[in-house]
């Protein structure tokens, strides 16, 4: 598939037709690709019209009883705000503020502002920054003002992990519509794992993701677009599926990042800056969420927000904000199923995608109804269970889900509700080895903050 050329945002529902140009808008918009829609229960969350859709096979009886309780309903999990208040809404409705073409203002709780500069702190939860007021008083002085002065978080997105959550922020669209619907996930076309986070195996970044960024749009309309971050991030893969559009600034310490990205607010009379840090995430991975190193690295990032906040030029906002959130479980059997070592987990499944707490199953052929079923007698009490046409129909992924999207998402989807952690001790031996971790619907995992300052 050919990547979109200059023109307008698509819709979230629709992607560019084989060898066609998008039309701009505000011309005609075109026809919308089959998209698979999820049913709205509200309208902050409505279901888009597909030209073909797939109806979601009926359940497999099953008979639960008191020693096998009936397992957790795929529509019982807390879905991510989508629409109204997750990271996929938060640019669109700055570059709206902006009179951005292709852009719509979701979060009404936010005021316009000429200048706008989001600082993403990479594993940063809601939760666990209220749990820690002495190691960031000046964050926590923010709180009151997250979400437009109601004092409220945002969702991340479903999974909570950083290459999905950052490709909500960028593309501006959920899971569903911009396809990085996991940490690994399986490739159709060559039936391999992906990680989309070190983009493992290489695989042409433009098909993959064919969207313009939020920040191409801006660049586009007038609007001076920069990303402050890490040179090693300069030119990868999930940069520029994500993240690309107007400059990038590569500095290495937290400092440098923080007067460079209120530099480039003051660049010019609209601006759009996206600026990142990471380690608050890799040391709970490394250490826990309660360790005196990751309390540390929050110490440091609190200091970073206020030297960017002081600095701010007139007419700007500033909004710090998190990909995802972090649980530390425990090193035990109770808490830790190891996939590679559970026989009963493991029959019928050709790959295991996705991370500890949002799995992504992929079943040998004729084998998934199997599969589903067993990994609900086995997990469906601690983890949220679904197919993937439960998955979709609940809404998980966003309000639809593309076609190209369709079979990256697994046979089976399990999402953690519990303090509990799916390994792969042989497959995933770093991963397994975490002590923090992330990706399911918890308000631990999904709840992020949105904190603003304004000059």
């Amino acid at each position: 598939m050919a990547q979109p050329t200059p023109g307008a945002r698509p819709s979230p529902g629709a992607q560019p037709a084989p060898g066609a140009r998008p039309v701009p808008r505000p011309q005609a918009p075109r026809p919308a690709p089959p998209v698979r829609p999820a049913p709205s229960t509200s309208t902050a969350r409505p279901a888009r019209p597909a030209p073909s859709t797939r109806p979601a096979p009926p359940p497999t009886p099953t008979a639960w009883d008191d020693a096998h309780p009936r397992p957790l309903a795929p529509g019982s999990a807390p879905l991510p705000e989508y629409g109204t208040g997750s990271l996929a809404d938060l640019l669109p409705t700055l570059a709206a503020g902006m009179a951005v073409p292709g852009t719509t203002a979701a979060i009404p709780e936010l005021t316009p502002a000429d200048r706008n500069c989001v600082f993403l702190i990479d594993g940063l939860g809601w939760e666990q920054l209220k749990a820690h007021p002495d190691e960031a008083p000046f964050m926590t002085s923010l709180l009151a003002a997250s979400r437009g002065g109601t004092g409220r978080p945002i969702t991340a997105g479903y999974p909570a992990t950083t290459a999905t959550s950052l490709a909500s922020v960028g593309t501006g669209l959920p899971p569903g519509a911009h396809g990085l619907p996991g940490y690994t996930v399986r490739n159709p076309d060559t039936g391999e794992l992906m990680n989309q986070l070190r983009w493992q195996p290489w695989t042409p970044p433009g098909p993959w993701q064919p969207y313009p960024t939020v920040f191409e749009l801006a660049h586009r309309a007038g609007v001076h677009a920069a990303q402050v971050s890490s040179p090693a991030f300069a030119n990868t893969p999930l940069t520029k599926v994500a993240l690309s559009g107007g400059s990038f600034h590569g500095r290495l310490s937290g400092e440098e990042r923080m007067d460079v990205a209120a530099e480039q607010l003051a660049a010019a009379d609209r601006s759009l800056v996206y600026t990142y840090y990471a380690e608050v995430d890799g040391a709970g991975h490394r250490f826990g969420v309660d360790s005196d190193t990751w309390r540390g690295q929050l110490m440091y990032v609190d200091r970073l927000v206020q030297r960017l906040a002081e600095q701010l030029p007139a007419r700007s906002a500033l909004y710090v904000t998190a990909d995802h959130g972090m649980l530390d479980i425990p090193f035990d059997e109770d808490h830790r199923v190891d996939f590679d070592e559970d026989w009963e987990l493991k029959a019928g499944v050709a790959l295991l995608g996705g991370e500890g707490r949002a799995r992504h199953v992929y079943a040998v052929p004729g084998a998934a109804d199997d599969v589903l079923t067993c990994w609900r007698e086995v997990l469906g009490e601690r983890f949220w269970v679904a197919s993937r046409d439960e998955a979709i129909e609940a809404g998980w992924f966003g309000p639809a889900v593309e076609e190209r999207v369709y079979h990256r998402i697994g046979d089976v989807v399990a999402a953690a509700r519990d303090d509990v952690l799916l390994i792969a001790s042989e497959r995933e031996p770093r991963e397994s080895a975490m002590v923090g971790n992330h990706g399911s619907m918890t308000p631990a995992e999904q709840l992020v903050p949105l904190l603003e300052v304004r000059s």
